[in-house]
């Protein structure tokens, strides 16, 4: 049952990629998509809480940061990730996605333990953290020794039996903000060794008139979509409610003419200060409402 607080405050590119094997989706579907919501915005409440604010809004699915600051901490992903799951599943809302600090196989990530842990308990998929360019080497000799640690992390995820995903991520210092760089890596791999979450604020960020191509480029191994938006200001890229940015219906319609139907998640990323502060969630809350009714109305 939930509590009485919860209550209250609740586009020639991509053509080519379309012709491309269609991987982890089937031909277009007039039904909407599965629905994941990022819970990076309500990192501090209560397990049962959150669990219940989720299944309130709607959404049956979530992905959610198993990560350092996250609402599992990695060194007690044995003794927390099975609450966090548990008070999921008691609202019938299941854990589509695992974010983690997890780009190698280390002790200090707890990499293993942490996959282990979270495909035991039924979570089919994790994000990976992205890779930084230190600026000090050539992008190609950089790139070249990424390759065995993410080999290593492939052979690993196969062995357990969960599925490693990557981000694009705006910025000159992460491998796969301009696409082609990460893309070059994961040719080495089917894409039910290796796929990309693709993010539409951060592919228009980076790709301003050309993004349809990064699309195009990553279809064949495209596993999730991220939704969120951005307006500029002046060189920077604010965040916004989702009806206000630059992402917009078009996106959907090239997911579409791709014959993507595979899960979508809403990312809430704008709002200032923690979910604990007075008033903030109510906030939260009206602000994922709103931009996961724009959302549908994309899909419609």
């Amino acid at each position: 049952m939930l509590s009485r607080r919860s209550m209250l405050g609740l586009s020639s590119s991509l053509m080519a990629g379309a012709m491309l094997r269609p991987v982890l989706a089937a031909a277009p579907s007039p039904k909407a998509p599965e629905f994941s919501l990022f819970t990076k915005h309500l990192v501090g409440l209560p397990y049962d809480q959150l669990a219940e604010t989720v299944a309130a809004l709607g959404f049956k699915g979530v992905e959610a940061p198993v990560r350092k600051g996250g609402h599992v901490e990695p060194v007690r992903v044995e003794e927390d990730l099975p609450k966090l799951v548990e008070a999921f599943k008691k609202c019938g809302v299941t854990i589509t996605l695992l974010t983690s600090d997890i780009n190698e196989v280390n002790e200090a990530d707890r990499s293993e333990k942490v996959l282990r842990t979270a495909r035991a308990l039924g979570i089919p998929r994790y994000r990976m953290k992205w890779y930084p360019y230190s600026g000090k080497k050539s992008p190609w000799d950089e790139l070249d020794e990424i390759r065995p640690r993410l080999k290593e992390l492939v052979s690993l995820s196969k062995q357990v039996g969960i599925l490693p995903c990557y981000q694009n991520h705006s910025g000159p210092k992460n491998v796969g903000a301009a696409i082609w760089d990460m893309a070059t890596l994961m040719r080495d791999y089917r894409p039910d060794e290796l796929t990309w979450n693709f993010d539409f604020f951060h592919a228009m960020v980076e790709g301003g008139l050309s993004w349809p191509n990064h699309l195009a480029v990553v279809r064949d191994h495209l596993s999730m979509v991220y939704f969120k938006n951005f307006t500029w200001q002046g060189r920077l890229a604010e965040g916004c409610p989702l009806a206000e940015g630059r992402v917009g219906k078009d996106s959907v319609v090239l997911l579409r003419k791709s014959g993507y139907t595979g899960p979508v998640c809403l990312h809430v990323e704008y709002l200032k200060g923690k979910v604990m502060d007075p008033g903030a969630f109510k906030v939260a809350v009206d602000a994922t409402r709103k931009d996961f009714t724009t959302l549908k109305e994309w899909w419609a």
